[in-house]
């Protein structure tokens, strides 16, 4: 079956963060434009038909009480997980509800951190790591990804061993693939960042939410499988709201195997007692993982893949002094905007606005720690993006 990545879901005044609101203060879409939502991570595609499927069906039945987690709902991930990601020994005592990544991640830094204990993320950081953390106390100690001569965006692992000896670091945060820059990390590459979280007895939070959304030619490796003592070190927060924009029914979980790391996680999860799932959230990752669920994910994967080879050609073509790497994963975009700026003496925000100004609604690259920077969101019909490069070329990148 083929399914629809051509139509626009206009969302304006429908519960929607990304369209209904911008993000800078004081800058509004100038008349005459009509906005086009590329910021937040979610998408403009319409939802999988297979997640709509499965809520209609939940909905025949008019009674919402209390309820226990089904067993499709483990069924699922465990088959979405052996299939896809390899992941054999996984069973169901390894797999945990989580509201939200960032949740689970803020579950794990009090489980195993106090206050004023650092963490070790990479630069660019997720800027939902950078609120988390600053929020519990933790400071933040950034090891910068680095460019080799082809331009891809690599680990500098002496910078990380030093950096997790020197602060005396023993949690760290990675993320795979990596948020903002669509890096899908190589196997070697896993191994050896797990090598050296192991050197310095560091626990490990990966965050793979975006793992199901790998272009061709690229390869999720988990890091929990590449070795016997990843397996043991690392806690993975999954969820399937990136893959099918199921960001609103909220629902994540994690995979944890080793039981210490699980008993001390869901101990923390539970003092707030907040950490319990919707009923729709669970009845839709069962409907997004289902077959026609995969088959829905392999086509939105071709279509982003389409969206990312144009937007990079056009942008290396008409933007000089822009630097943009070609994602490997991930629907988003990360545009090294310095060269630009600096030729023409003008500032990223100032940029920033006037793509806002003509309805081009970006994100600051900048709140992900990495100067000069924009983020832009690729999850969207192949019309729309035309529509926004040409007005970047005809109103911003002058």
């Amino acid at each position: 079956m083929e399914y629809d990545f051509t139509t626009f879901v206009e969302r304006r005044g429908r519960d929607s963060l990304a369209a209904d609101q911008l993000p800078f203060e004081g800058v509004r879409v100038r008349e005459g434009f009509e906005p086009i939502p590329m910021w937040v991570a979610d998408m403009s595609y319409p939802t999988a038909p297979p997640v709509l499927e499965a809520l209609k069906a939940r909905l025949e039945l008019p009674s919402f009480g209390y309820f226990p987690m089904s067993e499709a709902y483990y069924d699922s991930i465990l088959s979405w997980q052996r299939r896809r990601n390899g992941a054999a020994a996984l069973e169901k005592e390894h797999i945990g509800y989580e509201n939200g990544v960032l949740g689970g991640v803020s579950a794990a830094v009090q489980a195993f951190t106090v206050p004023g204990d650092k963490i070790l993320v990479h630069a660019p950081t997720y800027v939902g790591f950078t609120h988390t953390l600053e929020n519990l106390g933790r400071p933040i100690v950034h090891s910068a990804l680095v460019r080799d001569e082809n331009g891809v965006w690599r680990m500098d692992y002496e910078d990380m061993d030093r950096k997790l000896k020197e602060h005396r670091i023993h949690l760290a945060i990675f993320c795979s693939p990596h948020n903002p820059t669509g890096r899908v990390w190589e196997r070697w590459e896993v191994e050896k960042a797990m090598a050296v979280y192991a050197a310095n007895d560091c626990l490990v939070l990966s965050d793979e939410i975006w793992s199901d959304i790998i272009l061709p030619g690229h390869t999720h490796t988990p890091a929990q499988l590449v070795s016997e003592d990843a397996k043991n070190r690392t806690i993975a927060f999954y969820a399937p709201s990136k893959t099918f924009s199921l960001a609103g029914l909220i629902g994540s979980y994690h995979i944890v195997y080793n039981p210490y790391l699980r008993h001390r996680l869901r101990r923390q999860s539970s003092l707030s007692h907040y950490n319990s799932c919707n009923v729709l959230s669970m009845h839709a990752l069962v409907g997004a993982y289902s077959p026609e669920g995969e088959a829905w994910a392999e086509q939105m994967c071709r279509a982003v893949d389409e969206n990312v080879t144009y937007a990079v050609d056009f942008i290396r073509s008409h933007f000089p002094g822009v630097s943009v790497f070609r994602p490997e994963g991930t629907y988003m975009l990360f545009l090294d905007c310095a060269g630009w700026c600096r030729a023409r003496g003008e500032s990223i925000g100032a940029l920033l606005r006037r793509g806002v100004e003509v309805g081009v609604v970006w994100q600051n690259g900048e709140d992900f720690i990495w100067p000069e920077s924009i983020r832009m969101n690729l999850a969207l019909p192949m019309a729309k993006l035309r529509e926004a490069m040409e007005r970047l070329q005809k109103y911003v990148f002058l």
